[in-house]
């Protein structure tokens, strides 16, 4: 654990439960009077939501040369909290000098990581015009999977109360004119678009058509969830040699967050499977490669 989580996570461990909220603001505050001596994200995880973010942000949170954000794993600054301003954001992580005390005469980054920027659709402006040379961290993985999911942390979450099926057959009318609120009043929330979602949020060729749009192909990484869960220590490397810093001795291969729940049909994935069929089509053809979960079973011809 690196020496600014470690210090937070004393510092919480030592308060009761109903003291930590009052400790998370003292730390906020401290952290906005010295916000013009730290730093600011090189990277930033942007989804897609459940999948594997959080155990990627723990890889990397591992690694010497990369200081995790101060108080949580993201600040959801330029979705839901960007009217809080620059200051506020840089309050969420780490002091300079802690960085360079951790890995001196070495390249140090910082970085967060939050699921929700990759679909809101102003969050990838906003973190072009503040961090103009910041890059960006896309995992996928089957839609399908990923729909799914979603709809089970939802509704552990008290997000949700539909079904996944009757969730999905009401998704259109609860996204119907969402975006456009989003886009037209910045201070505006949309519980349907940031929670409600399954779908949309698995359409992934205009999500990461607007990523390569907004900061060019060359600081964009799109990983494969799969790979990184079946191989975490070649994807990883390859992920420190895009930032730039040392490759990893070792890698753990636990996956964080991961909520287990009883299969879909057959006869349900295969339904799901034929309407994602167009889409990662649009995707495969923006990445110039084929997707791992449109690849032929094995035997198949």
């Amino acid at each position: 654990m690196n020496p600014a989580r470690r210090l937070t996570t004393q510092i919480l461990a030592r308060v009761p439960k109903r003291g930590e909220v009052a400790a998370r603001r003292l730390m906020l505050r401290w952290g906005m009077l010295t916000a013009p001596a730290r730093m600011v994200p090189d990277m930033i995880i942007v989804g897609a939501q459940r999948a594997g973010t959080t155990t990627l942000f723990r890889m990397l949170s591992d690694h010497p040369q990369v200081t995790r954000p101060t108080l949580s794993k993201g600040t959801a600054y330029f979705d839901l909290h960007h009217h809080r301003g620059m200051r506020w954001y840089r309050a969420h992580f780490p002091l300079k000098v802690v960085a360079w005390a951790r890995s001196p005469r070495k390249r140090r980054l910082t970085f967060e990581s939050c699921g929700y920027y990759m679909f809101h659709p102003l969050a990838a402006g906003r973190m072009k015009e503040q961090l103009p040379d910041v890059r960006v961290v896309v995992l996928l993985r089957d839609p399908v999977d990923r729909a799914y999911s979603a709809h089970r942390h939802e509704l552990r979450r008290g997000f949700e109360t539909l079904d996944f099926d009757d969730a999905l057959q009401a998704e259109e009318e609860r996204l119907r004119g969402e975006e456009e609120r989003l886009r037209e009043d910045p201070l505006v929330r949309s519980l349907a678009h940031q929670h409600q979602a399954y779908l949309a949020r698995s359409r992934y060729a205009e999500q990461v058509r607007r990523l390569f749009d907004t900061f060019g192909r060359d600081r964009v990484l799109v990983m494969d969830a799969e790979a990184l869960f079946a191989d975490p220590k070649g994807e990883f490397t390859r992920l420190c040699a895009w930032l730039g810093i040392d490759p990893p001795a070792e890698v753990g291969d636990e996956q964080w967050n991961a909520e287990p729940r009883d299969p879909l049909t057959p006869e349900r994935r295969a339904e799901l499977t034929a309407y994602f069929a167009p889409y990662d089509e649009e995707l495969a053809t923006l990445l110039g490669r084929p997707l791992s979960w449109r690849a032929p079973s094995p035997g198949s011809s």
